[in-house]
């Protein structure tokens, strides 16, 4: 458990750190209309590869896939701080994103397949701690790197490496798991349509409004190339030996309510938490670190309530109400992150970003467990995979949609008050936004009217929100609550008899029949089993034996014999000599 901790630990440091230092690595290498992308891509790449790496467990072990997924973490880490410009970024986050799809989802698979649903919930606690101290820990150590001149923002990418390589070799030595013989067919067709249905949908809304109008040609040929791909997934995915997404899993409630509750919370998560250091470093003024310290109250929170949730769990077998009361507070916690404006105080920041942490800490981890306790013990790889595929998916859509609502928002909201206070701009009305720091060295005029469009940008953000996660809510209200099982794995199937068996047996009750057949009346325990294999009649105790001797277990003791091997003249008419 320690080596899948570091290594999860590792991977949500890398998408945290990297949060509080966007606005100032966007500033520098591109623009506010590329801030979506450099978490999209990472996103995007994850989204797709999660169920194609639980796959490739089945088929190559877990052990190998999850190291493999970690190196190749390491690499597109390295790749990404020696980048630039935005398009190298971009790039190296993508690829960094597959390593991420693959340990978030291994490491659930491996959880899964180590520990009882009973005892899950507090390891899910556990799970969710991780992600907690990660989420305390990256932005803090992200507004550290980008304050602290001699370092930068590039060390947001390299400082991972080392706890990537220590988690490699400590599950290397520690993580020991069965060998088990698979099928080696790889369902390509299917990752391949299925990969390419969520590209199409992803480059929509992150494009769409931006580099070409919503009802333009672009638009319609992506959303037709999404549906298309998505028929030709369902299609092989209904044909494949070994599908990535068996359709089976479909026509299990729980995995279909707790996917769309997941895609619902991802949406909600990414979306807040992508979007809220631009709120915290451009409207309110705080650096880097400051961002990360404002960030603290919900992880304390998301802390808390994993860990006290995954405990009751464990004691109680109850689990339904806490993604229920989770997803209610997560739409509590967007609607006063709404709220806030240029004025708000650190108080009132603090107690929000705390309710929304709440949420998410009860929700997250809980529907997992649902979904394994609910799936058979060979599809819980698929369903590991397939449930946090659809919450990266509802990530990468979040972080895309409100991406697009923000860009398009401030632009609107720049130039209706540039108008309204008759200010013309040599250029025209766009501003070209840098990081945060250039935003603040604006004149007064035109800075006050970007901070007020990224405040009501932002309120759009948050707002929008608040109905994705109620859609989350009443998903998991329709779930049943499965009685947690108690066994990580299931009782082995009983093992067909060999020849030596059958003959034994068959030995064995000729033998019981001659002891039977010999007795001098005297009482005893033998006597008396076998007289009550017969019905309940009149007849002495010792007739009713010998005629279960008789009738029931020598033709029992020839039949067995006999299927193992051809029948002994001697054996079977003459009895067994003592």
């Amino acid at each position: 458990m320690s080596g899948l901790m570091l290594a999860m630990l590792t991977s949500m440091i890398s998408t945290s750190v990297v949060g509080t230092a966007l606005p100032t690595i966007v500033g520098e290498l591109g623009g506010q209309d590329q801030y979506s992308w450099v978490a999209s891509a990472t996103m995007l790449t994850m989204t797709v590869s999660t169920p194609l790496w639980g796959k490739l467990s089945d088929l190559f072990g877990r052990k190998l896939l999850f190291q493999t997924a970690l190196g190749l973490f390491v690499a597109a880490s390295l790749v990404a701080g020696l980048s630039q410009n935005m398009g190298q970024l971009i790039a190296a986050r993508a690829v960094q994103g597959l390593g991420v799809g693959g340990l978030s989802a291994l490491a659930q698979v491996i959880l899964g397949d180590i520990v009882s649903p009973r005892e899950r919930g507090r390891y899910s606690g556990y799970m969710g701690a991780v992600f907690g101290i990660s989420t305390v820990a990256g932005p803090l150590l992200g507004g550290f790197l980008v304050d602290t001149d001699w370092l930068g923002w590039r060390w947001c990418f390299y400082v991972v490496v080392p706890f990537a390589l220590v988690s490699f070799v400590v599950i290397q030595k520690v993580l020991k798991l069965p060998k088990i013989k698979r099928s080696t067919s790889i369902d390509i067709w299917g990752a391949t349509t299925i990969t390419a249905s969520a590209s199409a949908l992803m480059l929509l809304l992150t494009l769409g409004g931006v580099e070409f109008e919503w009802n333009s040609v672009w638009t319609y040929f992506l959303a037709a190339l999404c549906l298309l791909m998505l028929a030709l997934a369902v299609l092989s995915e209904r044909t494949a030996r070994n599908p990535i997404l068996p359709p089976r899993l479909f026509r299990n409630r729980t995995f279909v309510l707790t996917g769309l509750a997941s895609l619902f919370v991802g949406m909600a998560m990414f979306g807040a938490m992508i979007y809220l250091p631009q709120y915290l470093q451009i409207v309110k003024g705080l650096s880097p670190t400051e961002s990360g310290l404002m960030t603290l109250p919900m992880v304390v929170a998301l802390f808390l309530a994993s860990v006290i949730s995954g405990k009751i769990v464990t004691q109680t077998g109850r689990w339904k109400i806490f993604p229920v009361v989770g997803l209610l507070v997560v739409a509590v916690g967007l609607f006063l992150l709404s709220r806030l404006h240029v004025d708000s105080s650190d108080w009132l920041i603090g107690f929000d970003v705390a309710v929304l942490g709440t949420g998410l800490g009860l929700s997250m981890q809980m529907l997992i467990l649902a979904a394994q306790n609910g799936s058979e013990p060979r599809d819980m790889a698929s369903t590991t995979s397939g449930v946090s595929f659809f919450r990266s998916l509802g990530g990468a859509v979040g972080v895309a949609a409100f991406g697009a609502i923000l860009t398009n928002r401030l632009k609107d909201e720049i130039a209706d008050m540039l108008r309204a206070a008759h200010i013309t701009l040599p250029g025209g009305p766009n501003v070209k936004l840098g990081s945060p720091s250039a935003i603040q060295q604006l004149p007064t005029p035109i800075k006050n009217i970007v901070l007020e469009a990224f405040t009501r940008g932002l309120e759009t953000v948050f707002m929008v929100g608040v109905p994705i996660a109620l859609l989350g809510f009443v998903a998991t209200i329709f779930l049943k609550e499965l009685p947690l099982r108690g066994s990580a794995t299931p009782a082995p199937a009983p093992q067909p008899l060999t020849k030596d068996d059958l003959v034994l047996a068959g030995l064995l009750l000729e033998l019981i029949a001659q002891r039977i057949e010999r007795t001098n009346g005297q009482p005893s325990a033998l006597l008396t089993a076998v007289a009550k294999m017969a019905p309940p009649d009149d007849r002495p105790e010792r007739e009713r034996a010998r005629s279960v001797a008789k009738n029931v277990l020598r033709p029992t003791s020839r039949a067995l014999i006999a299927q193992a091997a051809p029948p002994q003249k001697d054996l079977v008419s003459g009895g067994i000599s003592q």
